[in-house]
């Protein structure tokens, strides 16, 4: 029998069974978590509200809120992070032994099992975030699953629901489900809203193929104006941005934009139609801003924003305004002008203040314009929206790295790991801030884990290879494995220098350096070759090297009294 639970935890056992829908189990039992520490909770609200939506009490359900874009599918692994992490703070705070008991985890949806996999990871007995009060049970087994929604009501509230959320395996579970009840003869509303959105969640899936293919299928089914207009739009993004890379096509998608914009024209609500032909006008903006006319993308978003501008009342459809300006921040970064874009991304935020993205694209731009603190205040307010977004967190320590923040940069470099294993960016820049604290075992362990994940990674190869030669161990191998995937990596080739240089080949030394020159016109591979060139006897080109290398600006003291040095070496060896 599980243990009692502490004063405000009172159930222990959680259904995980995906017939509860995503997070089952999981959601109550963080509720549970949330009423028995409240200021804990606070500080993961986000994540909290986006699990259990009935905490928070001010929002609507997420279906009503008519969003013009869909979460993306990696949303519910940051989700996953931040509920983990107040778990485990959870579990610190216990002051007795807890059992908590999730079953019919094998037949649970993806996002508990996500959630349940991120856990039992943060709470590894080999990791030094485990706490012994807190013991978890996962069982399998049990009773039947549950009956899926059943009413074309239920349905499709089920699927907008969850495609709103970011759920996207159980919205493609209901949408099939509904698919599978119903025919376009039978009750054409029913399966249209299905289908589509099947085809939204499988291309937020990356499975656009198949989403395409239902467009096809719907073309064929009707003739139903509105479904073959929004079918033409959809197939049009799938060309522009869902397909792979080789399989997307520009031109593709242009024609379905204006087989959308066509069929807008029938629109009899004339409101309506103005709505529907700026949203499909945005599209060829897109296309336009891709193929380089950007001049003539930002006509088209500024002529949208007016004709919305005489449609929508005042405060009326912000985020639909907030989208426009944000197109038109990305065209005036494309004609070179980064404070109009600046000036619409401020306008955005004012329209829509709780999406993430657009601080990360704001911070962006304070960074370029030198404002690093505004930047770093905006990545933050990015990882709070987000929530725990990886790739704010290492913009924001790769900011902090720079004003010479080590330890918060290391920080929010493990917070970006611990979220994304596989950023590989981050990765290298942790290393990278183990090896200037002098620290190489953690370098070599960061390192490692990073090649498990990606084991040609071409800078990861070439780190490691610094870590053991400067143990005096073999590394050659390795940098020639890093040179085989990146030919432009400079620091392959001249660690790979070095070590021929000290085994006494100076001659391949030299070749290597000479790969390594030709790349980069820093100071340190012309004075490494001006060295070696000067051990082959080679006075008169070692000491050009060194020349060169002086004549760089910004060299340190000491690199430019060995540079001093070295020349004068040269010059004594030429005058004999």
């Amino acid at each position: 029998m599980p243990a009692p639970a502490p004063p405000g935890v009172v159930v222990t056992r959680y259904d995980c069974h995906r017939g509860h829908g995503p997070y089952a189990g999981v959601a109550e039992f963080l509720a549970a978590v949330a009423a028995d520490r409240p200021r804990l909770a606070a500080r993961h609200r986000v994540e909290l509200y986006a699990i259990a939506p009935w905490l928070d009490r001010a929002a609507r359900p997420a279906a009503e809120e008519e969003p013009i874009r869909f979460h993306p599918a990696r949303r519910t692994a940051c989700l996953a992070y931040g509920a983990a992490e107040l778990t485990a703070a959870w579990a610190g705070s216990l002051r007795a032994p807890v059992t908590v008991t999730f079953e019919h985890v094998a037949n649970a949806d993806e996002t508990t099992a996500e959630f349940l996999d991120t856990l039992l990871k943060r709470l590894d007995p080999t990791s030094l975030n485990l706490n012994l009060k807190l013991k978890l049970e996962l069982r399998d087994g049990g009773p039947a699953e549950p009956e899926p929604p059943g009413t074309p009501d239920a349905v499709r509230a089920a699927l907008g629901d969850s495609l709103a959320r970011g759920f996207y395996h159980h919205a493609a579970r209901v949408a099939e489900h509904g698919r599978a009840t119903v025919t376009p003869d039978g009750d054409l509303r029913q399966w249209w809203a299905c289908t589509t959105g099947l085809a939204t969640a499988l291309a937020a899936l990356d499975r656009a193929d198949e989403a395409l293919a239902l467009y096809d299928e719907a073309r064929a089914a009707t003739t139903d104006p509105k479904i073959n207009m929004s079918a033409a739009y959809a197939t049009a993004m799938l060309y522009a941005r869902h397909l792979s890379r080789a399989d997307q096509d520009p031109e593709a998608a242009r024609h379905w934009l204006e087989r959308a914009l066509q069929l807008a024209e029938g629109v009899t609500d004339q409101r309506e139609a103005v709505v529907s032909t700026v949203f499909y006008e945005q599209g060829i903006a897109l296309l336009d801003a891709k193929a380089g006319a950007a001049d003539r993308a930002l006509r088209l978003v500024e002529d949208g924003l007016a004709r919305l501008a005489q449609v929508l009342g005042p405060g009326e459809r912000p985020q639909h305004l907030a989208r426009l300006l944000h197109n038109r921040a990305q065209v005036h970064l494309a004609l070179g002008d980064p404070e109009r874009a600046l000036a619409d991304l401020d306008t955005v935020i004012s329209h829509d203040p709780g999406n993430s993205e657009y601080y990360v694209d704001r911070a962006a731009l304070h960074r370029t314009a030198g404002r690093t603190q505004a930047a770093i205040k905006d990545y933050g307010t990015a990882i709070e929206l987000g929530p725990h977004l990886p790739e704010a967190y290492y913009n924001r320590a790769v900011l902090n790295l720079e004003r010479g923040r080590a330890e918060r940069a290391r920080a929010d470099l493990e917070h970006a790991l611990a979220i994304d294993p596989g950023h590989l960016d981050a990765r290298i820049a942790l290393v990278n801030a183990h090896l200037e604290r002098g620290e190489p075992d953690p370098a070599e362990r960061h390192t490692l884990a990073g090649l498990a994940l990606a084991p040609a990674e071409p800078a990861l190869l070439c780190t490691l290879g610094l870590i053991r030669s400067e143990r005096g161990e073999p590394a050659e191998e390795l940098f020639t494995q890093a040179l085989a995937g990146d030919q432009g990596l400079v620091e392959a080739w001249t660690n790979r220098a070095a070590v021929r240089y000290e085994r006494g080949e100076v001659g391949a030394a030299v070749a290597d350096l000479d790969r390594a020159v030709a790349l980069s016109s820093a100071p340190e591979p012309r004075y490494n070759r001006g060295t070696a060139l000067a051990r082959l006897g080679r006075w008169e080109e070692a000491a050009r090297d060194f020349a060169d290398a002086l004549a760089q600006p910004g060299l340190d003291r000491a690199l430019r009294r060995d540079l001093r040095t070295e020349l004068a070496r040269c010059h004594r060896a030429l005058s004999t």
